[in-house]
């Protein structure tokens, strides 16, 4: 059985004592090398007032991205849709498109992806999308982008752009059944994430799956697992670069907010040790044992596509760890 293929999330990682400028070079050199190495797409986030996180707009950055590199398909993981007009949205990635024919992708997620006064900032009210509305808005936008659905909806009022000749695609995201099961129905790719270390993943799948029909982008289910994934040349060097990633998970847990610290100051933190023994579901050390771990998750999982991001601090080793992983697999 052949494995499936690899993709890349990256958040645009702000560790201490560097600028969102040297974020955004990193996450551009990122990509680049993913291009070179084969990966199939290359995702990034949406995360507000967060300050390890410079991904705070998913279109402006993947634009950039998109005219930096060659092959690789460019997408967001994903633009949270509560946060925006789905009119907003669909011209956005309508313009993305029409820009970079076949390589962009709309991962469309369900939460705000911040706390709640930043997302009274973002949508100028404190009212929660209504779960009931988030199908209604999915479709509207996939009606824009010419998936229509249904004959009712925006597409009928207005025009995400004026003469479009291809179209993105467009997946669910989530980290709970919700999501997996409106993307099984709607015959959507769906994502999950797991690299988010809350359970659920198998559940989830085997929603997305029971729940599936085939639809005019979709034959067959196309689920997407996220994992942490970092390789190094020895287990060891591996496990030390996790360091940043443990202490900085550990500080949202408890909410105690550390910064994502660079890797020798993490491992000097007086909370390192507490961190390091928090339980994780992340894949590192050598290339062969990453490249085990993930072939792992993808058969228990059922995976079509695996998405890895690799939260360490030096930029460096997060592109050698790509280069390890992509020659492993």
């Amino acid at each position: 059985m052949s494995r499936p293929p690899l993709s890349i999330l990256d958040l645009s990682i702000v560790p201490v004592g560097s600028t969102s400028a040297d974020a955004l070079t990193a996450t551009t050199r990122l990509a680049q090398r993913g291009d070179d190495l084969g990966f199939v797409r290359f995702w990034v986030a949406e995360h507000h007032n967060m300050s390890a996180v410079a991904s705070t707009a998913p279109p402006v950055l993947i634009a950039h991205l998109a005219a930096s590199t060659k092959r690789i398909s460019v997408g967001s993981g994903g633009v949270m849709l509560p946060n925006h007009a789905p009119f907003v949205v669909a011209e956005q990635f309508a313009l993305l498109e029409a820009l970079h024919p076949g390589r962009i992708d709309l991962g469309i997620g369900r939460a705000p992806g911040t706390d709640r006064k930043t997302m009274m900032a973002l949508r100028r009210n404190m009212n929660p999308i209504d779960v009931d509305e988030f199908p209604g808005h999915v479709l509207d936008v996939m009606g824009l982008l010419g998936d229509v659905r249904s004959e009712e909806g925006l597409h009928n009022e207005v025009d995400a752009t004026p003469a479009a000749t291809s179209r993105p695609t467009v997946a669910l995201l989530g980290s709970s059944g919700y999501s997996a099961q409106l993307a099984g129905m709607l015959g959507l790719p769906f994502g999950f994430a797991h690299h988010f270390g809350m359970g659920g993943t198998s559940e989830a799948a085997d929603i997305y799956r029971q729940h599936f029909s085939p639809s005019p982008v979709l034959s067959e289910p196309h689920l997407i697992v996220t994992a942490v994934a970092v390789a190094a040349e020895t287990h060891d060097e591996a496990d030390r670069l996790m360091a940043s990633h443990r202490l900085f998970k550990a500080g949202l847990h408890t909410g105690r907010l550390f910064g994502f610290l660079p890797t020798e100051d993490a491992l000097d933190h007086p909370n390192y040790a507490e961190a390091a023994a928090m339980g994780s579901n992340s894949i590192f050390g050598t290339p062969e044992e990453v490249a085990e771990g993930l072939d792992k998750l993808a058969i228990e999982m059922g995976a079509h596509e695996l998405m890895i991001t690799v939260p360490v601090a030096d930029v460096d080793a997060r592109i050698e760890s790509l280069e390890l992983t992509a020659n492993a697999w």
